[in-house]
């Protein structure tokens, strides 16, 4: 009887454990890289710099920030699905991640399939900012105005179908009223169009327009979330004015799926610790993030479920294309 096939793959077995051991003791021992599929100043951008700042304390390693936008989020997710899956780049995305597939049939790659959850750090509900000068000073009359002039109202997002697009499109959905989509390439300029009347309104998280709110350039009609936001600027609810309108945006921290389970572990118990620490969390709450840490599998089922939910409204943004 030949005992050495067995012995053999029982070696090999043993390792294949021990590569993933020191994998884990190792990691990290060099640069990490966070993909932001967005341009700079956006609400993804601000937190991925933040955590890069907090989780290269935590690891002792350098971590560095590269802005690769374009496509709806697209470029900077394949950057990620594509790159040698050792946990040494990461992709810091929002809900718009998740729906590319739909929305974009010749992908090379799978949004969900490809990925692994890392961490979620928290959710942003949209804000329903318009220009002071399109003359309405409530939601309600936001809505009025839009059903009475059908089609001519423009809200601006980051792409086609990132999840500012989508909350523009659920708000739609929800009031029952025509507006038109104009999705940009560079975040910034949806604030200098919506300054300047060439689009009427836009559905962001709170930091994208916070700075505009204060000094009076824009005007915020609602927040669509079950509370007020009551600090740094007064909000009301959509809810409160009558109009079922909640929609958050998520935001985490993906890595390629094939990501060894131990390296995973360990950025995922460095962002949990990141997260506790009191001035980090200032500064997420600054940004209109509500944090609702979630890791692993956990953050995996998070994102299915969210697609499941916003299915229906996929479907039809995938079907106008």
């Amino acid at each position: 009887m030949d005992i050495r096939k067995p012995v053999s793959v029982t070696l090999m077995a043993f390792a294949c454990l021990l590569s993933i051991a020191r994998a884990q003791d190792s990691f990290p021992s060099r640069r990490i890289t966070i993909i932001v599929p967005l341009t700079p100043a956006t609400t993804v951008d601000i937190l991925a710099r933040l955590y890069a700042d907090k989780l290269s304390q935590l690891l002792g390693q350098q971590i560095v920030v590269i802005n690769k936008p374009g496509a709806g989020g697209v470029i900077g997710a394949e950057a990620v699905a594509s790159a040698t899956a050792d946990g040494y780049t990461l992709l810091f995305g929002n809900s718009g991640h998740s729906i590319l597939r739909y929305l974009n049939k010749n992908l090379a790659f799978d949004p969900i399939g490809d990925f692994a959850g890392v961490s979620m750090i928290g959710v942003a509900p949209a804000v329903v900012v318009v220009p002071p000068s399109l003359g309405v000073s409530n939601l309600r009359e936001f809505v009025d105005l839009a059903k009475a002039k059908p089609g001519s109202l423009n809200y601006g997002s980051a792409g086609i179908g990132t999840s500012t697009h989508l909350a523009g499109a659920y708000f739609a959905s929800q009031t029952k009223t025509d507006l038109i989509h104009v999705p940009y390439t560079v975040s910034s300029n949806i604030i200098s169009d919506m300054l300047s009347g060439s689009i009427q309104a836009s559905f962001d998280p709170l930091a994208f327009v916070l700075p505009h709110l204060q000094n009076g350039g824009l005007r915020a009609l609602a927040v669509a979330a079950d509370e007020p936001i009551t600090d740094p600027v007064g909000i009301p609810t959509a809810v409160s004015q009558g109009i079922d309108y909640r929609y958050a945006t998520w935001y985490g921290i993906l890595a390629p799926k094939k990501t060894p389970k131990p390296v995973l572990k360990v950025l995922s118990d460095a962002i949990a610790k990141a997260s506790k620490d009191p001035s980090l969390q200032d500064k997420v709450r600054a940004q209109g993030i509500n944090q609702q840490v979630l890791g692993l599998e956990a953050f995996d089922s998070y994102i299915n479920n969210d697609v499941t939910r916003l299915a229906p409204l996929i479907d039809g943004i995938a079907d106008k294309r």
